[in-house]
């Protein structure tokens, strides 16, 4: 995968607790000067209201640095939570990694 895209692959409940984890590694990698940062949510089984908030502070952060937000593999709970809050157009969502590593050949 191209070195200026990070991958990060939360698992379980998406909550609270993996929202903070997920926003101090954002931090980490945009200092690291990443462009573009893939959540892979395959492994995450629901999302609750504060991992959702986690996400949106995420998006900010991440757009405030002029990086890319990507997130792919979303189930239908956490795809009904964007549709429901009208969220999902501020959200780039593709179905897998593969489809972001087709989009930016290297």
């Amino acid at each position: 995968m191209d070195s200026q895209i990070k991958v990060i692959q939360p698992q379980g409940i998406f909550n609270n607790q993996t929202g903070n984890k997920l926003r101090q590694e954002v931090d980490e990698i945009l200092a690291a000067d990443i462009k573009t940062i893939l959540i892979d949510f395959q492994n995450v089984t629901v999302m609750d209201s504060s991992g959702f908030s986690a996400l949106l502070t995420t998006l900010k952060a991440v757009r405030k640095k002029n990086c890319r937000l990507v997130i792919c593999s979303i189930n239908e709970q956490v795809k009904m939570i964007f549709d429901m809050t009208n969220t999902n157009q501020f959200f780039e969502v593709i179905p897998n990694q593969a489809s972001l590593i087709s989009s930016n050949p290297v």
